[in-house]
């Protein structure tokens, strides 16, 4: 879009502008459609809406949600900024970069278009954008971008699910965005280490989730405790076939055992002596540089004596282990 037209300020009326087809936003929340009405129905539209000009209408780039409140007042007329018409993929863009980094915006909102903008870009521009060039050309995250793409991947019945939790206040969402991220990030990481699992993937889904709303599962960072049992595999060298028993419990709907007390009676006590391994060496290398560098007299009174501390413990441990 040319740069060289600066927009014009004009008084329009609600009637002649139309709602943007490309915008990504799928969610009004009642709640804070109300609140801005209040405020519009007090102190008049003092941010005007931005607006291009095709043909006899007027199409919203920046302001859906003073345009509908301005509307359910009658207002007679708003003030709008016209700009020049954009190209669709110019159009999109738009509306990433002057919406997307909203904090009222839901992932699901920004990711509802990403496609369209992958395809426009091959279309337009002959080649399939990477995570980095999406990223530079929408204005969101490379992180914001894999997040979209977690939700833009499920199942349609899921995709529902999580719209009309998100018509609801945020107090009052359970199954989140977040919950469904975890979800599929967890879930995504089983079935590359477990396969088997990916058959009854929809039913897996569906049994966490009751859990979830039945408050066997509490928190959503619970998740990720799937995800390190199933890697445990590799990197605790646990039997497969006791990962997958764990994580048949868990995914059993009639099984009210939850993931955190499978995770501790499996491989927390690995993950712990693994990470306790990883300072004992780093410890080690540290004094070790100490003596090389005759530095010890360096040493203050608080360390030493964590030291010592150390080794009664380390002495009370072998002696136990004889």
């Amino acid at each position: 879009m040319a740069q060289s037209d600066s927009p014009r300020l004009k008084k329009l009326s609600p009637d002649e502008i139309v709602a943007n087809p490309e915008n990504p936003r799928l969610v009004f929340r009642q709640e804070e459609m109300e609140n801005l009405m209040v405020s519009i129905a007090n102190y008049g539209i003092q941010v005007p809406v931005s607006v291009f000009k095709d043909g006899e209408q007027y199409v919203l780039i920046d302001g859906e949600r003073r345009w509908r409140c301005a509307r359910k007042l009658n207002l007679r007329i708003m003030p709008a900024l016209v700009q020049e018409k954009p190209s669709e993929l110019q159009n999109l863009l738009l509306m990433y970069n002057i919406h997307a980094l909203r904090e009222q915006w839901d992932y699901f909102t920004i990711a509802s278009k990403l496609e369209r903008i992958i395809s426009l870009v091959e279309e337009e521009e002959g080649y399939i954008p990477t995570e980095k060039q999406l990223s530079e050309r929408t204005g969101l995250t490379r992180g914001a971008i894999r997040r979209c793409q977690l939700l833009l991947d499920l199942p349609d019945r899921f995709k529902k699910m999580l719209t009309a939790e998100l018509e609801l206040p945020k107090s009052r969402q359970k199954l989140s965005e977040d919950f469904f991220i975890e979800l599929e990030r967890s879930l995504k990481t089983v079935t590359n280490r477990l396969p088997e699992f990916c058959g009854d993937i929809d039913e897996i889904r569906d049994a966490l989730i009751g859990k979830y709303r039945k408050g066997v599962i509490t928190a959503v960072t619970d998740f990720r405790q799937l995800s390190k049992i199933a890697t445990a595999i590799q990197n605790l060298g646990i039997k497969e076939k006791t990962a997958r028993a764990a994580l048949k419990k868990v995914f059993d709907p009639d099984n009210e055992v939850n993931i955190t007390h499978t995770y501790e009676s499996t491989v927390e006590f690995g993950y712990d002596e693994r990470k306790a391994s990883l300072q004992v060496h780093s410890l080690t290398d540290f004094l070790e540089e100490i003596f090389e560098e005759e530095r010890q007299d360096e040493l203050d009174d608080e360390f030493i004596e964590a030291l010592t501390q150390l080794r009664k413990e380390l002495n009370k441990l072998l002696r136990s282990l004889k």
